[in-house]
C-alpha cells in the first residue's frame, strides 16, 4: 500500500462519458443514464481490498442513503488491476456489494480507461459534478483516516453536496482525499 493524495482534476471538467458493467446488476450502465434528469453525479473511485475505503464504508452508505433521494445519482467504480490483486475481482465486487448492500451500482472499469479519464490516483477518489456534468468538488470525504481518532461523518463531500442542492457556491479550497493507490496495469 502506498499512501497517496488524489490529483485534484480542475474543478468546472466536464465528465467524461463512459459505460461500464455493473457487478451488481449485470447491465453496462452509462454516465449519461445514471445522471440523465439529476441535480447531480458522486463518483467515487473505491476497491474492496483497501483500509481506507473499508474505514469510510459506513459512511459512503450514509451519503448514498442520505442523497439518492434528493435526486443526486451515486455511483462507485473499481479500476484495480485484477491480475495482480484478486481480492478486487469482479465476482469479489458483488460479494462486497451484497455483504454492505450497496444502494448504488458498484462498476467495473477493466481498462482503467475510466479512471484514467478522470485523472483518478487512489481509493477512496470522490468527484461530485452538477446537473449540467461539470465538476464542483474533488477531494476528501472528511478529516477522518484509520487510525487518526477524527470523526468519521463525511462532512467535507456532504457540505459540497449541501451547497449544491442549496445552489450556494461551493469553497474551491478543498482537500484532497488519500488512499492506497489505484493499481495499474503497466
Amino acid at each position: 500500500m502506498s499512501l497517496t493524495p488524489s490529483s485534484m482534476l480542475e474543478l468546472r471538467t466536464r465528465a467524461v462519458e463512459f459505460e461500464l458493467p455493473d457487478v451488481i446488476s449485470g447491465n453496462v450502465i452509462s454516465l449519461t443514464e445514471i445522471s440523465s434528469g439529476k441535480k447531480g453525479t458522486l463518483l467515487m473511485f473505491i476497491c474492496n481490498h483497501c483500509p481506507y475505503v473499508k474505514h469510510v464504508q459506513p459512511e459512503l452508505l450514509k451519503i448514498a442513503d442520505d442523497y439518492l433521494p434528493k435526486d443526486i445519482a451515486v455511483l462507485a467504480i473499481s479500476s484495480n488491476d485484477v491480475e495482480n490483486y484478486p481480492e478486487d475481482s469482479p465476482e469479489l465486487m458483488l460479494e462486497e456489494a451484497k455483504r454492505w448492500s450497496y444502494p448504488f451500482p458498484y462498476l467495473y472499469d477493466e481498462s482503467q480507461l475510466v479512471a484514467r479519464s478522470y485523472k483518478a490516483t487512489c481509493t477512496p477518489d470522490f468527484y461530485l459534478f452538477d446537473k449540467n456534468r461539470e465538476l464542483v468538488y474533488r477531494g476528501e470525504l472528511d478529516a477522518s483516516r484509520p487510525g487518526n481518532g477524527k470523526e468519521l461523518n463525511g462532512n467535507s463531500l456532504r457540505n459540497a453536496l449541501d451547497n449544491l442542492l442549496a445552489g450556494i457556491p461551493i469553497d474551491e479550497h478543498q482537500n484532497p482525499s488519500v488512499g492506497c493507490n489505484i493499481k495499474w496495469k503497466y
